[in-house]
């Protein structure tokens, strides 16, 4: 029997996991746009040109701007839309939320106004329990072109995370299975922001030594504020944790990365932004910053980040804070 996947969002994910969900011949996938220009260009070139070009998206993927042609009847809803724009976007949907669909999110950020994470967004908005989180080293760039891939799905029916498993994952793209939604959604989130950090170290000149210092010590923050919101310290071990924190700080497709980099080389950070693709470690960073200083966990980097981002504060300032702050045992904390 046939599996309809609805995939809401028409960025480079999201239209990577429509092709990838189009491999299965027993798959019925649809891939929405928030806009008729853009899914009407899409659909005449059969290639996301601007985020994917050179990757063909298969001719029974139907492309839509309808939002009740995307998601009728189907038995999955796929959600990969950013993190700013995705309850204004879901609100769109709920209309058509008939039944107990499985949601699975590909977001990788955190609310600002409200600290919410996107799977509790959608909970909230289409009054369903049944939401699986998506997590990983996971560029769509490769993803796309079939490059072998790890990720992880969590989600608190474990049914449900074996169920995803079983139709999401193919020989190129494997999938781990994880009970801790709140660890891999803010594993996902807090990544982007080392990432920026990775970027400004690259962009300062700084070297391996000081990069991996920087994601040793990222990891200890992430993992110290994610056991403060109650998730389990091994996921921030796993694919959703280092394994997505690596790919980000290293790879040549990371957008938060970049952002960081051209911070470090000095460019303002209204030149840095203007951009049109979303770098959720910029907003996550004010979101994780104010909840930081509420909660008085100890997070020098992410602070550091925030800093630079919405305070003015210089690269180069901010890690000379870093470095010359008091010494400690690396256990401390």
């Amino acid at each position: 029997m046939a599996t309809t996947f609805a995939v809401l969002g028409t960025g480079g994910w999201g239209t990577a996991l429509a092709i990838l969900l189009a491999q299965k011949p027993d798959h019925r996938v649809r891939l929405w746009s928030a806009h008729a220009e853009s899914a009407q260009s899409i659909q005449n070139a059969r290639e996301n040109q601007r985020l994917l070009p050179g990757v063909r998206i298969p001719n029974e993927i139907l492309i839509t701007a309808n939002e009740v042609e995307a998601v009728a009847g189907a038995d999955c809803w796929i959600t990969a839309v950013p993190t700013a724009f995705l309850r204004q976007t879901i609100l769109r949907f709920t209309p058509q939320q008939t039944r107990n669909v499985p949601m699975i999110s590909l977001t990788k950020g955190i609310e600002i106004a409200t600290f919410r994470r996107p799977s509790e967004i959608l909970q909230e908005l289409l009054g369903t329990a049944n939401v699986a989180v998506l997590s990983g080293p996971s560029h769509a760039e490769e993803v796309a072109r079939g490059k072998p891939t790890s990720v992880v799905l969590a989600a608190a029916d474990m049914g449900l995370a074996l169920w995803a498993q079983e139709r999401l994952g193919t020989e190129r793209f494997r999938i781990y299975t994880n009970a801790d939604c709140v660890g891999v959604e803010l594993a996902g989130a807090l990544k982007n922001v080392i990432g920026i950090a990775g970027g400004i170290c690259d962009g300062l000149g700084f070297g391996d030594n000081a990069k991996a210092a920087l994601l040793t010590r990222g990891l200890v923050e992430m993992t110290r504020f994610g056991v403060a919101q109650g998730a389990d310290p091994a996921t921030f071990s796993g694919l959703a944790g280092i394994g997505d924190l690596i790919a980000t700080c290293f790879s040549p497709h990371g957008r938060n990365r970049r952002v960081g980099d051209r911070l470090g080389r000095g460019e303002s950070i209204a030149n840095v932004l203007a951009g049109p693709q979303v770098a959720e470690g910029v907003s996550t960073s004010r979101a994780v910053f104010e909840r930081t200083q509420r909660m008085g966990v100890e997070a020098p980097i992410l602070t550091a980040v925030y800093q630079v981002l919405h305070e003015g504060k210089s690269p180069l300032a901010a890690v000379q804070e870093l470095m010359t702050r008091s010494l400690k045992s690396e256990r401390t904390g």
